[in-house]
């Protein structure tokens, strides 16, 4: 019998426990699945941060612990945690960020929201906008999230530079790296899209210097981390119009207060992080599916690497 232990807040639990029973069945796997396991007998811990575990002192037998989301800084610094950690890469996260990052995309590239707003029988037919070709999309990270994005914005026709730390390879975009490809990747960028992880390296990527690097009335769509961007130097960008919107779904802190800048904002639209979500069906595949490589004595997929944050 194999112990799975599901640390989340209890909602999650009514959402996941029957996915997971099924995948692992699907697996061929036998496991008791519960949030009630002793400590000593967990062999694998399904993981949110907003769980009841929080010491990974007493799991000394849990072979690897599985978070449920795709971002882990609110875990990966935890001290007590010693055993193996995988993120979440789950194809319908995927697909979801895919959806949001092409429809907001599509939207400042149009220039929809001034049609939406402008019902006023003002006849606006002297602005249109150029063609996806020439428009210059920038996608800050290259890991399965943003990939997928660029690759997407890239098969719509979009001229696409891609940036990460260090350096990848991605059919139809402009692949660049390292600290002087990042001050490339943004010299001149028209819309630039937020996927980064949110570690001590990225934070603030998006400051004063690097936002004066856009092209005057460059958009910026931040469904990655909040802190990836210093928010004064973003509203300040707003205020002189060099940056013309932004599309913010991800804040330093969550709900975004009532009373934050960005509410009232002419220019910013707020999504509630919704930009995607880990959809029980598809995650218990992933996790059911790590649980059998552990088992059958092979590497789990998605393994987090300390070092790097991410």
């Amino acid at each position: 019998m194999i112990n799975v232990l599901f640390s989340a807040r209890p909602a999650l639990w009514d959402e996941y426990a029957a996915p997971l029973q099924d995948a692992f069945a699907q697996a061929g796997l036998t496991v008791s699945l519960s949030r009630e396991h002793a400590p000593e007998d967990v062999d694998y811990i399904v993981f949110a941060p907003n769980g009841p575990v929080k010491d990974f002192t007493p799991y000394a037998r849990t072979r690897l612990v599985m978070g449920l989301w795709a971002g882990v800084e609110t875990i990966v610094g935890n001290k007590t945690l010693t055993q193996p950690l995988a993120r979440m890469v789950d194809p319908a996260l995927t697909q979801g960020m895919v959806e949001w990052v092409v429809g907001h995309t599509l939207r400042h590239h149009l220039g929809m929201d001034a049609h939406i707003a402008g019902q006023d029988g003002v006849w606006r037919n002297t602005v249109y906008p150029p063609l996806a070709q020439d428009r210059s999309v920038t996608v800050l990270g290259l890991g399965a999230l943003g990939a997928a994005c660029g690759s997407a914005l890239a098969q719509l026709g979009f001229a696409v530079t891609g940036w990460s730390r260090s350096p990848k390879q991605i059919a139809g975009l402009r692949c660049l790296s390292g600290d002087d490809g990042l001050s490339r990747a943004l010299d001149g960028a028209e819309i630039v899209i937020l996927l980064l992880p949110l570690t001590p390296k990225t934070e603030n990527t998006l400051d004063a210097a690097r936002l004066a690097l856009l092209a005057p009335g460059a958009y910026v769509l931040n469904p990655g981390r909040g802190g990836l961007i210093d928010d004064d130097a973003l509203i300040a960008a707003l205020a002189s119009g060099h940056v013309a919107g932004a599309t913010l779904d991800t804040f330093r802190t969550e709900p975004l207060p009532a009373d934050h800048p960005y509410w009232a904002h002419p220019a910013v639209v707020v999504t509630p992080h919704i930009a995607s979500t880990t959809r029980a069906a598809s995650a218990s595949q992933v996790i059911a599916e790590n649980v059998r490589r552990v088992e059958a004595g092979d590497a789990p997929l998605n393994l987090v690497d300390r070092a790097a944050g991410y």
